[in-house]
Parts: structure tokens; C-alpha cells; sequence
């Protein structure tokens, strides 16, 4: 049995078949990171699942329940995956293996509190009472704020640049789940959402998503040719957000992430904001030298200044950082944001891209567009 899925474009002339899928990695990419929900109305779901799981059996199943529209039965079908992995590695069994949470690999969030295991295939979240001193956004608007941002992708089209989450309200976990250094920190720092009743951790909220390797963590290791594959992947990612007015106002490349087929996701949610809110300012064409301060310091709202991207991303060397100005340099300009802009506000859908060009049966483009296809080709 293999997958056999058709993109439809909704075009002006009529409906076109725009590309045909027929890899189970490319399929699981396009389940995982576009709607939540596919709004599937049917009685037999168990058996549906079963269907999808046989077409992408590296899938859990907990995210089929979800793809259908049965949250509440993917809640309960990835917490228990999560708690016999564990169980399964020996954590609380008396196994001695030790395999417990504790916090993910890579730099410590400044809003959210970031937990996981090799025993796991997944990442749990809970948000800080307040940032850390490396919080840079001002005035922290509260807990309620985030977990509102992470709401907010769960409800919308991710258009293949985001993870689905989870977010669970009022959930308790046995103890022997963490590490005991990891569940200090976190009554200590996150303890309006962590209480500890006996041998019990209760939560008000935990947040799940999918692991994946943060970008800068993945260029250390990888071969070169999968380096080159994520850092276009990234910029697609960027695109992608900004089609569907989602931008990202930390443009940290440590937000972002490789997953186990390397596409490139944003995970972290805390700094969302809607990209027609944003002010797209720039300090090209100042004069070296000149010390006085710009016009758009003292305009309140979210100013980004598209030039400075490429500084946080974090490449790693002088030859992917001029790949990615080669395949996405229009992102560094404000041309760029504020013709997206433009679009979103007239209401207009810009193109996105969820699944591989080889998939297409069309591959005809024009502009800037046909140049960068060349290279992506090339790649």
C-alpha cells in the first residue's frame, strides 16, 4: 500500500492539480505541520486512524486521532506514549536506567521551560511566572499571553513551516517522570502552572510539541550537503510564515528547527506576532559615522529591520550565509515585508509551499521566482 495524495489550487479559471504526492515522508510533512484539524466528520474514526497510520506508520497516532478532529482522544493517546516510553526505558520501573525528563538540549528559553528524553519523541513545555534576564520584548504581557500564541497555531494553517502543539489544562504526571534537579526549577520558576501534590506534579498547563533539532545544534554535525538542504529549507520556512501573516519577531535561528525527514520548522511560538502589525523600518542608506537616532526609535509597536536577519540566524560560515542570500536574499530587504504586507491586507493568499518541487506537474514561474527555482532545482 503506498500514499496517493493530489494538491488542488483554487484558481481563478477553475480547480488545477498542481502537484501529486506519492512519497510517505513528503505525506506525514504535509499531515504534520498545515491544519490541525481536517475536519473529517465520521463514525468509524479508530478505523480511519488505522488507515492513516498505515500510510505513515512513523506518524504516532495520537497526531492521526488529531488530524481528523479528535483532539481530546490525541491528548490522551500522546501522553500515554510519552509515559510508556519513559516506563519503557526504566524511568519509576526499577530498572536503574534512570531515563527521566529533563531539560532539552540547547540554550535555556528566556519565556518557556523546555523538557524531553531519548525515551521520547517529544518536547514538553511549561511557561515562566516571568522571563529570564535574557528577555528582550519589554514588558512581559503574562502567562496567558503565550499560551494564546500557541493556541493560535494550533487554529490556523501552518502552511507547512510550523508544528502542531498541545496544550494541556489541569494534568497531573507521576513524579518519577522528571529529573530531580528539573522539577525543583520548575516549581521554583514556573510555579503558577507547577504544584507538587505528593508523588504527583500537576500542571496547569503543559505544552507538547514534536521534537526537532534546533537549527544552529543540527549545522554542527551535519554534512555539508544536508547544511545546505536546511538553510534553504529555513528560508522557505520564513516565506511560508510570512504568507499566512505569521511573523516571527525573534528571528533567532535557535527558534527553529530540524526535523528526523530535515525540514525546517518554527517551534517557538512565544514571540508570534500578526505580520501586518509590524513596522518594516531600515538603516540602510545612513551615512558611516552618523550618530544621531534614527526616526523609528521612538515609534511605538514592532519595528524589524529586515537587514539584520541574517546576523541572527546563526550560520555558521561565510559559504551558507551567501547560499541563503542566494536563494532568499529578498528577504534581508523591506521591499520584500512590505509587499507582503500589501498582499495580506488586500486580502490576496500568497503562494506557499508544503511539498517538494519534484512533486509538481507545473513548473512554470516567472521573475524572481524562476531565478531562485533554478537554484533549489540545482540543490
Amino acid at each position: 500500500v503506498s500514499p496517493l495524495a493530489l494538491a488542488l489550487l483554487h484558481r481563478e479559471e477553475g480547480v488545477e492539480v498542481d502537484a501529486v504526492v506519492l512519497r510517505e515522508t513528503t505525506l506525514r510533512h504535509i499531515f504534520s505541520s498545515t491544519l490541525a484539524n481536517f475536519h473529517v466528520t465520521v463514525e468509524a474514526y479508530h478505523e480511519l486512524v488505522d488507515y492513516l497510520h498505515g500510510l505513515m506508520p512513523a506518524r504516532p497516532r495520537g497526531m492521526h486521532y488529531s488530524t481528523v478532529g479528535y483532539n481530546h482522544v490525541g491528548k490522551l493517546a500522546v501522553i500515554e506514549q510519552i509515559a510508556q516510553g519513559l516506563a519503557q526505558a526504566g524511568a519509576g520501573g526499577g530498572t536503574g536506567s534512570g531515563e527521566v525528563l529533563d531539560h532539552a538540549p540547547g540554550p535555556r528559553g528566556s519565556v518557556a521551560m523546555a523538557m524531553t528524553s531519548p525515551a521520547t519523541q517529544y518536547v514538553l513545555k511549561v511557561i515562566r511566572d516571568t522571563p529570564t534576564d535574557q528577555y528582550k520584548w519589554g514588558a512581559f504581557a503574562g502567562v496567558e499571553s503565550v499560551l494564546a500564541k500557541y493556541d493560535r497555531v494550533h487554529e490556523q494553517n501552518r502552511s507547512g513551516s510550523m508544528l502542531d502543539n498541545i496544550v494541556y489544562s489541569k494534568i497531573s504526571l507521576p513524579r518519577a517522570l522528571f529529573a530531580p534537579g528539573l522539577l525543583e526549577e520548575m516549581l521554583a520558576m514556573a510555579g503558577g502552572c507547577v504544584s507538587l501534590h505528593g508523588e504527583a506534579v500537576f500542571f496547569r498547563h503543559l505544552i507538547v510539541q514534536r521534537k526537532l533539532v534546533p537549527v544552529p545544534l543540527y549545522l554542527e554535525s551535519c554534512t555539508r550537503q544536508e547544511a545546505e538542504l536546511v538553510v534553504i529549507r529555513l528560508g522557505q520556512c520564513i516565506r511560508n510564515n510570512a504568507a499566512t501573516n505569521v511573523f516571527n519577531r525573534d528571528l533567532d535561528g535557535r527558534n527553529y528547527g530540524v526535523s528526523s525527514l530535515r525540514f525546517v520548522y518554527l517551534f517557538d511560538y512565544d514571540a508570534v506576532e500578526s505580520l501586518t502589525e509590524v513596522k518594516v523600518r531600515t538603516n540602510l542608506g545612513r551615512e558611516d559615522g552618523e550618530e544621531d537616532i534614527p526616526e523609528w526609535f521612538f515609534e511605538d509597536g514592532i519595528i524589524f529591520l529586515p537587514e539584520e536577519m541574517e546576523a541572527h540566524l546563526r550560520l555558521p560560515d561565510r559559504e551558507l550565509v551567501r547560499l541563503f542570500r542566494a536563494a532568499h536574499g529578498e528577504l534581508l530587504s523591506v521591499d520584500y515585508w512590505t509587499r507582503m504586507q500589501g498582499w495580506l491586507r488586500e486580502g490576496r493568499v500568497p503562494r506557499v509551499r508544503t511539498y517538494p518541487r519534484a512533486c509538481q506537474l507545473n513548473f512554470a514561474e516567472t521573475g524572481e521566482a524562476a531565478e531562485n527555482l533554478t537554484l533549489l532545482k540545482a540543490r
